[in-house]
Parts: structure tokens; sequence; C-alpha cells
């Protein structure tokens, strides 16, 4: 489609990113990149949450880190507000302000279709952590999904830039497989569980990624 191929040469041009310096090392003898699952994975977390505690200051407020992130396996998650988890899945909990994650089937993700998958998955539920905060209201569930998917690509978007996230080959096409893969397969937006076509998930991610978190 006209619009995928767009959107994957904005993508191209500002290449989103899955190694890594760590802030506040030496510029000369940067941190190994994330290679490991593991290390993608804490990277995301540390580095997201380092993001919207920076964004918060900005504007005179103060981010709540989540109290935790919850790896489970299947149906042996966490509930949340008493509504159990579900396998193949990751969200964010207010309740607890907690965020949960079904780790085989993140494992999968990041085995068939790379790193991305991480640096997608995790920085759209910082995006909702962030919505609680500042109390975000939404008319329906495609917004708020979507929101956190615009959310996300800012976080990529500025960590690149800033040189905290290192881009690598083959990271844009890592983003939108990831980004299409999750898309809803028809535009309905007034389901309760919408969170929007392909095409739209990856636009809202290339706007953030483009113009930053305030443009979300």
């Amino acid at each position: 489609m006209k619009a995928f191929r767009c959107l994957l040469v904005l993508l191209m041009a500002t290449a989103a990113a899955c190694g890594s310096d760590r802030p506040g090392t030496d510029a000369a003898t940067p941190a190994p990149l994330g290679q490991t699952f593991e290390s993608d994975l804490r990277l995301a977390k540390e580095f997201g949450e380092a993001y919207w505690r920076q964004t918060f200051s900005t504007d005179g407020l103060t981010y709540r880190p989540v109290t935790a992130f919850v790896p489970y396996r299947g149906d042996n998650g966490p509930d949340c507000g008493g509504q159990p988890s579900a396998p193949n899945n990751a969200f964010y909990c207010p309740a607890g302000h907690f965020i949960a994650y079904d780790e085989s089937w993140m494992r999968e993700l990041y085995d068939k279709m790379g790193d991305g998958s991480v640096y997608v998955i995790i920085p759209h539920e910082l995006g909702h952590a962030v919505q609680a905060q500042l109390n975000s209201d939404f008319r329906l569930n495609v917004e708020r999904e979507l929101q956190a998917d615009c959310y996300a690509g800012g976080t990529l978007g500025t960590l690149v830039r800033s040189g905290s996230l290192q881009a690598e080959p083959g990271d844009e096409d890592e983003l939108l497989l990831n980004l299409a893969a999750a898309g809803d397969p028809t535009d309905d937006w007034l389901r309760p569980d919408a969170h929007g076509t392909a095409e739209q998930r990856q636009a809202v991610f290339a706007k953030g990624y483009n113009e930053g978190a305030a443009a979300c």
C-alpha cells in the first residue's frame, strides 16, 4: 500500500534503535549494546522510565515510576483490579501501577521479529502509565491505545537523537513489522478492545518518533 511505503521511507530516514550507550558513561567507552532478550528488556525499561522522569521534570511535574515489571507465563499472570491477566499479552495495571508481560510470548516475538518487539511493547505500556498519571480521558479505547503508540515513538525518537540508544541496520523494519502484527484486522473504532489498524498504529508511532511526545 502507498501509505505503508511512505511510512517506511519516513522511518528509515530516522531509524529507531535497539542498541545502547548508557547515559552517564564516558562517551569514548560506550556500554555494550543490547544483544540479548534480557538486556534489551532491561534497556527498554530503564531508558523508558528515565525519559519520562526527564519529560515530567521539564514540565514541572514528578513522574512516579511503575512499582514493578512483572514477568509471567501463560495463564499465571497477576490479577489487575480483580481481572485476570491473559496469555500472549502485556499490560499496564493502574490498580497496582505495574506493568506485566507474558515472558514466553515476548521472547518468541523477539526471536521471530527481532529486538524491535521489546522497544515497541515496553514503551507502549509505559505510555499507559503516563496516561494514568496525567489523568488522560478518552471516549474510545482505540484513542488510548494509539496515543500510547505515539508516546512509544516519542520515547524512542528522543532516546535515539540524544544518543542514549544507537540505531542499527534493520531496526526500522523490525518496528514496522511489530506494529503491523499488533494491528486490528478492521477499522472498527467502537470495539472496546480496539487498538487501531496496522497503518494507524504505524502512523502515530512515526508521528511521535519524528515530532516528539508533545505531538501526541
